[in-house]
């Protein structure tokens, strides 16, 4: 007889007590009568539409002893799944002698009108309108199904606020298309798909499910409610605290840094401008210089005419030599010999404006930061909080201001060597000019003193100088039309500053917003892993349930409850089995009746 209770009890166990449904330890009331502790599983059917069905509760005793025990619960009707011992039921209060100790089941089935701690709807959808579900069985489409979860307001919100849900649909692999609202985890059971969502203590959902379904039939939505009564493991918080003031450092490092980038690109924007405005007085000076150059060989080449007509006059003989011409000459070369001194010192001015925009533009691209910057880098900033479209033309003109820099280097020898030749060029012009005095003076004199015989002597020195002064005057046309090239050339170097200095202007202004947005975020970030520790004690205080002591759900009068679990789940849609008729058995015919229908 002992073992067949032992087997009862066992068998009860495995009916009632589902393999997922884990037994949960509390402290035991040291007043109660003979039962150690109470665990209580209450199952509740629904209406396919979430409505309250019929409820029962199966109650688990440990019992000390063999003896009476009492329990209470507000039943219709009480049934004992460990052996025969009767129940005696009175009010609330439901006794029996048990013979042994151990493990006692019963099952409680509660009176009607009792509710749940959740508000349960559930809604269905035949291509997105609403059906009723005793309508769906067997249909073709898309259906959708929507489960609601809610506090209801008149229950006590102890189970509300420190139980979880799991609530589980199963529909067949055959159904296509079938898709869960956020959260749905979605898994192959044999030939079904079993899609599961988690409800946190105390909150509302609203949970979906949907699919393309041929002859609509569904088990029906299940709920499993048990206590969050997990502690939460706070000992990876710190590293993750850590892990933020590291990342808020590394912020404000890329603030500093780009507040650094902000100043350096402010003097490259400041040297830009002064590069700038030198350029444009030597290009001012080298457009003056070039427009004298016509004059300048217009007067050289009046110069060379005039030597040639003096030295053909020479060479017709004395007699022809009309020698008023030849005393203007020397007059002639002094004005040439001025006007060169002029090119001179405009070439000296020239030198000097060069130098100065020469030594800006060296020194403001010099300092343009040199080295690539990496993807990885500018994604970093992307993804520091900046304004993309700030980070965009940062990325632009930093790419600009390394074309620059480029270019630049490959040039650099060339601009190096203009202001050696401008010195040259000065010392050279101001050589022609010395010499063409020096001829002058000494024509003049030559003159003063000259008389017919040493005509044949004068007219050998005016063969010499018209045969140099034309070298020389080929050499200042060439001079001046390097110098025309030089101006037009300097134009577009000079156009290629101005866009360049534009260019700085609008990396300073982007770099100042980039500046501004960092800074914005190093405000924002410097305190986070307080913020993210507050937040974390938040959580822990919102769902750590480990000190939660559980209460019975069917009567006050229980003091050792050690677990209560609820299984809920809503009845299912099935479409109606045809029932095959019956073939009527065949009436034996008689001899008689044989008889008869031969001669029909």
């Amino acid at each position: 007889m002992r073992k067949k209770k032992i087997l009862y009890a066992a068998l009860a166990g495995m009916i009632f007590l589902p393999s997922f449904l884990g037994n949960a330890s509390g402290v035991l009331a040291e007043d109660q009568k003979n039962v150690r502790s109470k665990e209580e599983v209450v199952y509740a059917t629904l209406k396919a539409n979430g409505d309250i069905g019929p409820i029962y509760v199966v109650n688990t005793l440990e019992v000390a002893k063999a003896g009476g025990i009492l329990d209470f619960g507000n039943y219709k009707t009480v049934k004992n799944l460990t052996d025969r011992t009767e129940l005696k039921q009175e009010g609330e209060r439901v006794e029996a002698d048990v013979e042994q100790d151990g493990k006692f089941y019963y099952q409680g089935d509660l009176e009607e009108g009792t509710e749940l701690p959740w508000d349960v709807a559930v809604t269905y959808l035949l291509d997105g309108s609403e059906v009723d579900p005793s309508q769906l069985a067997g249909e073709t489409g898309h259906v959708e199904i929507q489960v609601e979860t809610k506090a209801n307001e008149s229950m006590d919100p102890v189970f509300y606020e420190n139980y979880l849900l799991q609530v589980s649909l199963t529909l067949p692999n055959t159904y296509k298309n079938i898709e869960a609202s956020s959260g749905g985890m979605q898994a192959n059971a044999g030939k079904n798909k079993q899609i599961t969502f988690t409800v946190m203590p105390g909150k509302e959902e609203q949970l979906r499910v949907e699919a393309d379904v041929e002859n609509f039939e569904f088990n029906g939505v299940e709920i499993a409610a048990v206590p969050s009564s997990l502690p939460i493991d706070t000992t990876g918080t710190e590293g993750m605290t850590d892990d933020m003031a590291e990342l808020s450092d590394a912020i404000g490092q890329l603030n500093d840094g780009v507040s650094e980038l902000q100043n350096g690109v402010v003097q490259l924007n400041d040297g830009a401008g002064k590069l700038r405005d030198g350029s444009a007085q030597y290009k001012n000076g080298i457009n003056q210089l070039n427009g004298s150059s016509s004059e300048l060989v217009g007067a050289s080449n009046s110069i060379k005419e005039a030597l040639g007509t003096i030295n053909r006059g020479l060479s017709g003989g004395a007699a022809d030599v009309d020698l008023s011409s030849l005393m203007e000459l020397p007059a002639g070369l002094r004005e040439l010999a001025k006007g060169l001194n002029e090119t001179a010192n405009g070439l000296a001015t020239l030198q000097e404006n060069y130098g100065a925009a020469y030594a800006a533009l060296d020194g403001a691209i010099t300092e343009i930061p040199a080295g690539d910057l990496s993807e990885a880098e500018i994604a970093s900033l992307y993804e520091s909080g900046a304004d993309p479209a700030v980070v965009d033309k940062l990325a632009a003109n930093y790419a600009a201001a390394q074309r620059v820099k480029g270019t630049y280097a490959q040039v650099r020898e060339a601009f190096a060597a203009v202001e050696p030749s401008l010195t040259q060029v000065d010392g050279a012009v101001r050589g022609m000019s010395g010499t063409l005095t020096t001829i002058a003076d000494e024509l003049s004199a030559s003159l003063k003193e000259t008389d017919l015989s040493g005509f044949a002597e004068l007219t050998k020195g005016m063969e010499t100088l018209a045969t140099n002064y034309n070298q020389f005057h080929s050499g200042l046309v060439s001079y001046t039309n390097g110098v025309g090239e030089l101006s037009a050339s300097y134009s577009q170097l000079h156009t290629g500053l101005i866009g360049l200095t534009d260019g700085t202007s609008e990396l300073s202004s982007g770099v100042g917003e980039l500046s501004e947005g960092t800074e914005e975020l190093h405000s924002e970030t410097k305190d986070l892993p307080e913020k993210m520790q507050a937040e974390i004690d938040k959580m822990i205080q919102e769902y750590d349930k480990s000190d939660f002591k559980p209460v019975s759900f069917v009567s006050e009068e229980n003091e050792k409850v050690t677990s209560v679990q609820f299984v809920i789940k809503t009845e299912a849609i099935k479409m109606e089995e045809k029932k095959t008729k019956e073939a009527e058995p065949e009436e034996k015919k008689g001899f008689w009746t044989l008889l008869k229908e031969l001669f029909k």
